[in-house]
């Protein structure tokens, strides 16, 4: 498992849309649903169709999105491009071997990335919202893309129809004597199907369901832990009135 996460930490950059202290880049807080299951669904389908295709999910199983209130039906439907089997893991539909030919290595597992990246910056979910928001357009690069906070990333941008093209703008400014480039915002070179409202939610949505996959149980887990905690307090207050009770002609 350590291994698992340390491939998905060194495959997948940190991101931003900041300049941080210390030459860091700040991420920007991701938008928590994981109880939203319009979300989660949207989040599910935009993961089958267009990251499913070289990354795998091999510890989530198909039939487990009945769980964000999809039926088997839908699922076979909608979300089965690479099995014809409910009950299959999420595998990837590139094969390995060209998969390793084009990006040099194969592309990570993604079941527990939304995990295994939470850092100072914030959580798994805050950096995966803000790396899948911080692709440009760079035709130095072989794919022609890069990343504001990844340099030289090896993943293309396979949303780029939804997001469009943009470039990065920066600032020069002076600090201590030397000149600093600082961004500062986006230029859109060309528009894409979505408004940058539009891709920010449904980008919104993919990491929401991210999120939910690298964990199923979690929202059940903190409704179970409530629950236990009011019922301690009770059984706690109750045990105090009684020990009370018992000892109160005792002198």
């Amino acid at each position: 498992m350590k291994k698992i996460i340390l491939s998905l930490a060194l495959a997948l950059g940190v991101v931003s849309g900041v300049q941080a202290s210390g030459g860091g880049i700040a991420w920007d807080k991701a938008p928590s649903k994981t109880n939203d299951l319009a979300s989660l669904q949207n989040g599910a389908k935009v993961f089958v169709n267009y990251c499913l295709n070289c990354h795998s999910a091999a510890f989530m199983r198909f039939n487990r999105l009945k769980d964000i209130g999809l039926t088997d039906q839908q699922i076979k439907d909608n979300l089965l491009f690479t099995t014809e089997k409910v009950g299959e893991t999420m595998k990837a539909a590139i094969d390995p071997r060209q998969a390793k030919e084009w990006f040099g290595a194969n592309p990570p597992d993604l079941t527990v990335i939304a995990r295994s990246r939470a850092g100072s910056g914030g959580t798994g979910a805050d950096y995966l919202y803000t790396y899948l928001r911080t692709y440009y357009a760079d035709d130095t690069k072989a794919t022609g893309w890069n990343n504001l906070a990844f340099p030289n990333v090896g993943m293309p941008h396979v949303l780029w129809e939804l997001q469009g093209k943009r470039v990065p703008i920066y600032e020069t400014v002076e600090n201590h004597g030397h000149e600093e480039h600082v961004f500062k915002g986006w230029q859109q070179v060309t528009p894409g199907t979505m408004t940058p409202a539009q891709y920010d939610q449904t980008i919104g949505d993919l990491v929401n369901y991210l999120q939910w996959m690298a964990e199923p149980a979690q929202n059940t887990r903190v409704r179970v832990g409530v629950w236990v905690l009011l019922f301690l307090s009770v059984m706690t207050l109750f045990a105090w009135r009684l020990n009370a009770a018992f000892w109160k002609d005792v002198k």
